[in-house]
């Protein structure tokens, strides 16, 4: 279950938004503000006896939230449950919004999104066209049925550039001109595995540097979470755990008893994020930047491991 510092929403409207994907729009329960969010956030949802699903905010300011669920023909439960089960008038649990994905600061950026990768993408777009800012969505679907927030993406004119694979158009097909431009410019995606990882070669191969890039995945790249076997401290206590070949940090402190914050357990969710006072990460986590990787003062506790044989947490 959430924790108690976890929101009741409403359900005050659900609809389908192009093909395989429906939107939901959700009020606070208690009529109290939702908290404040920036473009990138996502919130952690309590599916019924399915544990926790993250899902970009795609909300235009306003006072409620909004997400954009695409149906998973290999769902475990989430996605399908949504789609099929939840009706307006429906109550859930959800937890406050987080950013491990926020707009950067650059003179030029290039947003480039796949299918439902859209949802974080589209609040960063309309950010910047408030701003008045220089950026481009590039918006790459199969077909003209996939199609999602087509009057939010009207509004936004020419800087959104719309490819259908269906006409020739796929990223693989056809490089827009842009992306070969890396000067002064941020890079920001979001969609599938393949497509994140072609994408990312493509911008190594025309010179963009990787601190120009920013993105984030639906799935983590096939991680190993075991490896040699180390300690971890507390910091408060001074209590020291061993942490087995095929164990997780997460796994050993919440047998322990320590209370964590967990939800994805996969390392892209940024929920578990942890100070490290000593000792060296081993990072395995996708969420955690270049720069955070190199200070070795954090570590996603559900997925990393150590170098140094002990590692003290700020816990």
């Amino acid at each position: 279950m959430m924790k108690s510092n976890s929101l009741a929403v409403t359900v005050i409207a659900k609809q389908f938004n192009g093909a395989g994907n429906v939107s939901l729009t959700l009020a606070s329960r208690s009529g109290q503000p939702l908290p404040a969010f920036t473009p990138g956030a996502h919130i952690d949802v309590l599916i019924p006896d399915g544990g926790k699903r993250q899902y970009s905010l795609c909300s235009a300011p306003a006072d409620h939230y909004e997400i954009c669920v695409r149906l998973d023909l290999r769902s475990t439960g989430g996605s399908r449950w949504l789609h099929n089960e939840l009706t307006v008038g429906d109550e859930l649990q959800i937890s406050a919004p987080r950013n491990h994905f926020p707009l950067p600061q650059a003179p030029r950026t290039l947003l480039f999104a796949a299918g439902i990768g859209l949802t974080p993408l589209l609040v960063m777009a309309e950010t910047l066209a408030a701003r008045q800012a220089d950026f481009t969505l590039h918006l790459y679907l199969k077909r003209a049925d996939e199609l999602a927030f087509s009057p939010r993406l009207s509004k936004l004119g020419a800087r959104v550039v719309i490819h259908y694979s269906s006409e020739g158009d796929s990223l693989r097909q056809r490089v827009p001109d842009d992306l070969t431009q890396p000067e002064n410019a941020a890079l920001v995606f979001c969609g599938p595995v393949g497509f994140m990882d072609h994408l990312q070669q493509l911008a190594f191969q025309f010179g963009w540097a990787e601190a120009q890039l920013h993105s984030e995945r639906f799935q983590p790249k096939t991680t190993v979470t075991a490896g040699g076997a180390f300690e971890v401290e507390i910091a408060s206590s001074g209590a020291r755990f061993a942490v087995g070949a095929q164990q997780t940090i997460a796994e050993v402190l919440e047998n322990a008893g320590l209370e964590l914050p967990l939800s994805c357990e996969q390392g892209m969710c940024g929920s578990c994020i942890t100070g490290v006072l000593a000792g060296e990460p081993d990072h395995r986590d996708e969420v955690l930047s270049k720069q955070e990787r190199a200070a070795n003062n954090c570590i996603v506790l559900c997925c990393s491991r150590a170098h140094s044989p002990l590692l003290v947490l700020d816990l």
